[in-house]
């Protein structure tokens, strides 16, 4: 039992690492796929970690008047994804978090880094950083209840919302990953991850136009190691939920054991689907255009009701 233990908290602690090294990866290849198809050469895959490095070295500076609010929030931002990154059945569902990765608890932590970083915005005093935070906030209001509408109706024929069981439930049944609950599910949660790591047509992540931001606003006082913790937490948000999507739509691949070979294998093929994900998103990107601030909850009101009808379908095909 000791050695099935260890061997599923060090598959747990491989997916964390996975996550801290790959999400800036992730973003520099995401990066680096737009540039091409814009003509440009772009900067190189590592390019964020060349970027984390420079701001670690620089002198941290707190605005004057700022509480601590605005001190815990990057650590809390990066802290909460690491243990829903721990948490998550990334690469093998045997590991010591099986049965208590909890679909609502998974999203309340990712919730509590964004009411976090919204606070810290709010705790400038600043009009652009309570912009932001407000932005934010009405945009986190659609978001969570569609994650947790979507990933619930994939939970019905597993019987269970731990994460852990829903993956096991798609590796056993693969047919139901293709059913109408299955794809609507899947829809919303795709619109959901957009909404959620500040990507177009919501937000656009290389803008600093002052009357568009969204996230940029919340961290325009943040500075040197504060500001690379939020640049860090931002990215691994990203890679998270984009796990968190090719682990529920497209479970194969992942271990069902704790064996070293397995799990690495797992994280090889996670990394795949993960990258994939980013650079259709990012190919995508170069066609789509950032919607109008108050055309944004219209979007996002359809990815809940796809959620809810995702629900539905489900409850109806599992004769709940």
């Amino acid at each position: 039992m000791t050695g099935h233990t260890t061997a599923g908290a060090a598959a747990m602690c491989a997916q964390v690492v996975a996550v801290v090294a790959g999400a800036p990866l992730l973003t520099g290849l995401m990066r680096q796929v737009r540039a091409r198809m814009e003509g440009r050469a772009g900067a190189g895959v590592r390019q964020p970690w060349r970027d984390l490095r420079k701001l670690l070295r620089k002198e941290p500076i707190t605005p004057t008047g700022t509480g601590p609010a605005f001190r815990v929030a990057p650590a809390l931002l990066v802290a909460t994804t690491a243990v829903v990154a721990a948490l998550m059945p990334l690469a093998s569902t045997a590991t010591p978090a099986t049965g208590r990765s909890d679909l609502i608890l998974v999203v309340a932590l990712l919730a509590l880094g964004t009411v976090a970083l919204a606070l810290a915005g709010l705790d400038t005093g600043t009009a652009f950083g309570g912009m932001g935070a407000s932005r934010e906030m009405t945009v986190a209001a659609l978001v969570e209840p569609t994650i947790l509408l979507a990933v619930f109706a994939l939970s019905l024929p597993a019987g269970s919302t731990d994460l852990a069981a829903i993956v096991s439930a798609g590796l056993r049944d693969a047919d139901r990953l293709a059913s109408p609950s299955g794809l609507l599910a899947t829809a919303a949660l795709a619109l959901a991850v957009l909404a959620e790591t500040g990507r177009l047509p919501v937000d656009n992540p290389t803008t600093h136009l002052e009357l568009t931001m969204v996230h940029e606003a919340m961290v325009l006082e943040y500075a040197g190691p504060d500001l690379a913790l939020v640049e860090l937490g931002a990215q691994m948000r990203l890679a998270v939920l984009l796990g968190l999507l090719a682990t529920l739509a497209a479970p194969w691949g992942i271990a069902t054991t704790a064996a070293p070979l397995a799990v690495a294998l797992a994280i090889a093929l996670l990394a795949v689907k993960v990258a994939a994900l980013g650079a259709a998103l990012a190919a995508a990107e170069v066609c789509w255009a950032k919607l109008r601030l108050f055309r944004v909850p219209e979007l996002l009101a359809g990815s809940l009701l796809l959620a809810l009808l995702a629900v539905t379908a489900s409850y109806f095909l599992t004769g709940a």
